[in-house]
């Protein structure tokens, strides 16, 4: 992720890994900075791609609303 990027939006998929070199040296281990998302560790990259898809196929359009019946991260993440 590092460098810059056009929008906010370019940003959701590309999670940093992070190698932790002291804890093992049997294996390789890597941490995900779920912190660096814009939405925290919610639902980013499944909000985008409902969108996505709901403008491209015409379903929504701008100034639309969008309706998530959920409770859970995916409807945060939107």
């Amino acid at each position: 992720m590092g460098g810059r990027v056009r929008t906010i939006l370019d940003t959701i998929g590309n999670t940093p890994l992070v190698r932790l070199q002291r804890l093992t040296q049997d294996a390789e281990l890597y941490a995900k900075l779920e912190y660096f998302n814009p939405g925290g560790s919610v639902k980013d990259r499944i909000g985008l791609s409902l969108i996505e898809d709901a403008e491209c196929s015409g379903r929504l359009q701008p100034g639309g609303t969008v309706i998530e019946p959920t409770a859970g991260n995916t409807g945060i993440g939107l």
